[in-house]
């Protein structure tokens, strides 16, 4: 129904940027409502990092405002998380979630080391 890719993860070094990309696809993508990034460290819960919604209202854990930045394109049914000054403590598996009416969508995850 709806497929979430990510992309754009890897390794940085400490202060550096990564940009993240999820991609939707499927006949139900373009409905999606509320976009999220979360992320899940090793031996952690899974957090949530960023959300924007359809009218691209946003909002940031406290860890990552001022440094990361989520935005999404309708039309091409894309979210993208532009993170900054990146910090070691940054280093998770990110993910890309989607929500539809009462359904959730996730991706499989992309993973982000920063290490110097």
């Amino acid at each position: 129904q709806v497929l979430l890719v990510e992309s754009g993860g890897g390794l940085v070094r400490p202060g550096g940027s990564l940009k993240l990309s999820c991609a939707a696809s499927g006949l139900n993508a373009f409905r999606l409502s509320n976009m999220a990034w979360y992320r899940q460290s090793p031996g952690k819960q899974r957090e949530l990092v960023a959300g924007i919604d359809r009218g691209r209202s946003t909002n940031y854990a406290d860890p990552v405002k001022g440094r990361f930045t989520i935005t999404r394109d309708n039309t091409k049914k894309t979210v993208d998380l532009q993170m900054n000054s990146l910090k070691p403590e940054d280093t998770a598996v990110y993910y890309c979630k989607g929500a539809l009416g009462s359904a959730e969508f996730w991706g499989q995850g992309t993973q982000v080391t920063v290490s110097s």
